[in-house]
């Protein structure tokens, strides 16, 4: 049995990508979108923690420590490094941090102001390559970052992952029995090239499988 001080954390959850990190955030003003709600209503935010725990080993550590202000949405993982999405609401930007475990290195990678998005509702990484996504009330999906794009997608739609110009999707329907179907759109524009029957699975080694 092992004893880890995680200062009161307890929500440990696996970061995305990752077979060996896993990760522990509070909620002190929300999750990110109402964090974002609380600072647009005069209200002061208080700041959340991010901590990561590393498996087998317990090592835990905490990359950046946020200011007043300052608001952690959940990290992803790319090529053995960690990936960290940052709030700054006093400053009017969004950050993309690295976090490179051996050696300890910590960079940042993108700077986006924060006008370029109507709000932080569904902000978060995706893969793959690790991007920066956001689904809107209006179902409209926006790439953010690295690249570009947006387009609209089907009310019970939701984006899984990319794999070169590919975009995959799943939808549900009610019919009246409940069945899902997996969608395969184009990059940049969001065509439909191909709906599969069945349930998309995302396993750890990258594999996608349908279950019908």
């Amino acid at each position: 049995m092992k004893i880890i001080s995680t200062k009161g954390l307890y929500n440990m959850r696996p970061v995305s990508g990752s077979a060996e990190w896993y990760w522990c955030c509070d909620y002190v003003s929300g999750d990110l979108y109402e964090a974002e709600e609380l600072y647009q209503d005069g209200h002061p935010i208080k700041q959340n923690r991010l901590l990561f725990l590393h498996y087998p080993d317990g090592h835990t550590v905490e990359p950046i420590v946020a200011h007043e202000g300052q608001y952690f949405g959940a990290p992803g993982f790319e090529n053995g490094r960690l990936q960290i999405l940052m709030a700054d609401f006093p400053a009017g930007k969004i950050y993309v941090f690295q976090y490179n475990p051996t050696p300890e290195q910590l960079t940042l990678r993108a700077e986006l102001s924060r006008s370029a998005i109507k709000d932080c509702y569904n902000l978060m990484f995706q893969q793959s390559p690790l991007m920066l996504v956001r689904h809107s009330f209006e179902k409209r999906l926006q790439f953010l970052w690295p690249e570009t794009a947006e387009f609209e997608i089907g009310n019970t739609e939701t984006f899984y992952s990319r794999e070169g110009d590919n975009l995959y999707f799943t939808r549900w329907f009610e019919d009246p029995d409940y069945r899902e179907e997996t969608v395969i759109r184009r990059w940049p524009t969001g065509e439909i090239a191909e709906v599969i029957p069945g349930t998309l699975m995302e396993l750890p080694d990258g594999q996608r499988w349908v279950l019908q």
